[in-house]
């Protein structure tokens, strides 16, 4: 079973260049210590690199490519750019707010997020980060997180508020998000403060790459008691991965079929006993007028 507790989980490029390059070197024959006796790096680090646990250079990728005898420049860019990707990667825009996000163990999931495609997600008790407003934001950071400071409670609804730049542009993230009435029945801050969150809710519903479902309190019991997850797509070839959080950020990533068949499974069943997206604009029309002044 592949689980990562407290580690931020490598990139979608790493992980693409671990498989490139151990097909490549596979492709020739070649075991980890001929490549050894032929490029200055030891097998450990190859290996490493191989399973996509650490990055690496250009220039050490460069010397890879000729071991191997790869010549042809078409295929040559395409793996110098995964290992131009993954460096930048690790260079990513919540930097500036690393101490924040250290406290939280929040990078691993920003990574992923932000390599993503296609999000499915399930949530029983919270609207979703990607689509909630500021001002709810700040009021559940602020009381899930009582030990941060006011300073790091700012700076992780400014990360929030940023992540949601991921529904802009020409090539959006999408998102199919099963949200349970518990979630918008529980006033977070006014009642003021819920009306605002509701309509966003309910302008998110007409956005191109969202689709929302409530799942109503008449649904019964059902495999999403257990708590939230998100399902992950990438890019082809890599795998989708299952993000599951826990209390105190003791987060769990799965990127075993098994697992990931398993919470797909699950999402689909949510799904068919979810309000379909015309009923649940209806719900959130009615719950809006429900919290008017």
């Amino acid at each position: 079973m592949a689980r990562r507790k407290g580690v931020a989980p490598k990139s979608v490029y790493r992980r693409q260049l671990a498989d490139r390059l151990r097909d490549l070197r596979e492709d020739t024959h070649l075991t980890l210590t001929e490549v050894t006796d032929q490029v200055e790096v030891g097998a450990s680090t190859l290996s490493r690199i191989e399973t996509g646990d650490r990055g690496t250079s250009p220039l050490l990728v460069k010397a890879l490519l000729d071991c191997y005898g790869v010549t042809d420049a078409t295929t040559r860019e395409d793996v110098l750019d995964l290992v131009r990707a993954d460096q930048a990667h690790e260079r990513p825009w919540w930097r500036k707010y690393a101490a924040a996000i250290n406290t939280t163990q929040y990078g691993g999931f920003l990574s992923l997020e932000s390599s993503a495609t296609y999000f499915r997600s399930y949530e029983p008790l919270l609207v979703p980060g990607l689509l909630q407003t500021e001002e709810y934001a700040r009021e559940v950071i602020a009381e899930v997180r009582k030990e941060l400071a006011p300073r790091e409670v700012e700076a992780l609804v400014k990360v929030r508020m940023q992540r949601q730049q991921l529904l802009e542009g020409d090539d959006p993230l999408k998102l199919w998000i099963i949200i349970d009435e518990a979630s918008l029945r529980r006033r977070v801050g006014s009642q003021q403060l819920m009306r605002q969150q509701i309509q966003h809710l309910r302008m998110a519903c007409d956005h191109p790459s969202v689709t929302l479902q409530m799942l109503p309190f008449d649904a019964g019991a059902h495999q999403g008691l257990l708590g939230s997850f998100v399902i992950m797509d990438f890019p082809d070839p890599t795998p989708e991965v299952v993000w599951v959080e826990h209390i105190f950020g003791n987060s769990v990533c799965f990127d075993d079929r098994k697992n990931v068949d398993s919470y797909a499974e699950a999402f689909d069943h949510l799904r068919a006993l979810a309000a379909g997206p015309p009923e649940t604009r209806r719900r959130l029309d009615s719950l809006t007028k429900e919290l008017a002044p």
